[in-house]
C-alpha cells in the first residue's frame, strides 16, 4: 500500500534577534585573536559604531577649546620684537641727547656743531628765558624725562605682566609730546630761533609717542600674557 506523502510547510525564514546583552560582531573577533577589520571604537549595545579618530594633543581634556599659543611673538607681548628694540634704541639717543645738552648747559660749554647766528641759533635758544620751566632748566627735565623713559621702553619692560606699564608709557608719551609741542611753540614764535639738539630730542620723542601710539591701537594696553604652563605627558 502507498504511503501518501505529506506536503511540506514552507520553513518560516529564521528571525535573528539582537539582545542587549549579546557581544558584537567585533568583540567576538577580538576574543578569539583576530583583529578587527576597521578601527571601530566600542559603543553601547544598540549604537552604531563610529570610526576611532586621534584625539589632538592640543585638546583639553575637559573638552573646551584649546587655547591660542600664546608662545607667538605676537599674543603673548603688546609689540613684536623688532618694534620693542626699536623703541629702547630711541630712547637710548633720547637720553644721550638731554644728557649732552645738561652738561652744557651747567659747563656753558659751546654745542659742538650747531651755529650761533641766524635762524639756527644755539646760544640764543638754551640761554633765554624759555629755557627754564618754573625756575628748572628744560635740559635738565629733558634728562629725567628720558631717564625714566628709557626703562620703560626696553624690551623687558615691553614683556612685563603688570598692568600698569602699558598706561604709564603711554601717559609719558603724552606728556613727553605735550611739552614738545610748547617748546616748539616757544623756539619759532617766542624766541625766534631753533636748536639743533634740542630738536633731535624733539623728533625723537614724536617717533617714541607714535610708536607707543601705534602698540597700543594694535594691540591694546594690556600687558604681556605670562608664560604659559607646561601640558603634561599623555
Amino acid at each position: 500500500m502507498a504511503s501518501k506523502s505529506r506536503p511540506s510547510r514552507p520553513r518560516k525564514p529564521a528571525v535573528i534577534r539582537s539582545s542587549p546583552t549579546a557581544p558584537t560582531v567585533t568583540e567576538r573577533r577580538l576574543a578569539r585573536g583576530g583583529g578587527p577589520r576597521s578601527a571601530v571604537v566600542p559603543q553601547a549595545r544598540g549604537a552604531a559604531a563610529r570610526p576611532a579618530t586621534a584625539r589632538p594633543v592640543s585638546a583639553r581634556a575637559d573638552g573646551a577649546e584649546p587655547e591660542p599659543d600664546d608662545t607667538a611673538d605676537g599674543a603673548r607681548y603688546p609689540a613684536p620684537t623688532w618694534l620693542q628694540w626699536t623703541t629702547f634704541v630711541i630712547a637710548l639717543l633720547g637720553l644721550a641727547a638731554s644728557a649732552y645738552l645738561t652738561y652744557t648747559h651747567f659747563s656753558e660749554a659751546k654745542l659742538l656743531g650747531c651755529s650761533e647766528s641766524g635762524a639756527v641759533n644755539c646760544l640764543k635758544v638754551t640761554t633765554s628765558a624759555q629755557s627754564h620751566v618754573f625756575g628748572i632748566p628744560v635740559a635738565v627735565l629733558g634728562l629725567a624725562f628720558y631717564v625714566f623713559v628709557v626703562p620703560i621702553m626696553s624690551p623687558w619692560a615691553w614683556r612685563m605682566t603688570r598692568r600698569e606699564v602699558p598706561l604709564l608709557r603711554l601717559a609719558a608719551m603724552v606728556t613727553g609730546i605735550g611739552f614738545v609741542i610748547y617748546l616748539l611753540y616757544a623756539e619759532l614764535y617766542m624766541i625766534g630761533s631753533i636748536c639743533l639738539y634740542c630738536t633731535s630730542v624733539h623728533v625723537i620723542t614724536f617717533l617714541l609717542f607714535v610708536l607707543t601710539v601705534f602698540a597700543a591701537a594694535a594691540r591694546g594696553l594690556r600687558p604681556a600674557a605670562p608664560a604659559p604652563a607646561p601640558e603634561p605627558p599623555p
